[in-house]
């Protein structure tokens, strides 16, 4: 389905902002930048956790 796909590259998309937050912060405020850098880990494991789960959702809609 093409809505799995969109949320797929929002989580890309969330992963950029908070790698820039991370960037931007990176002087100023240590534990915030590193905040923002484990909120950037999630959401690639939640990209790569979602794609998984789109192609096993459409491997099994093509048996059917």
């Amino acid at each position: 389905m093409k809505i799995f796909r969109f949320f797929e590259l929002a989580y890309l998309a969330i992963m950029c902002f908070f790698l820039y937050q991370a960037y931007e912060e990176w002087g100023k405020e240590d534990s915030r930048s590193i905040l923002y850098l484990c909120f950037a880990g999630v959401a690639v494991f939640m990209y790569f956790f979602k794609r998984n789960f789109r192609k096993r959702f459409d491997a099994n809609n093509k048996d059917s």
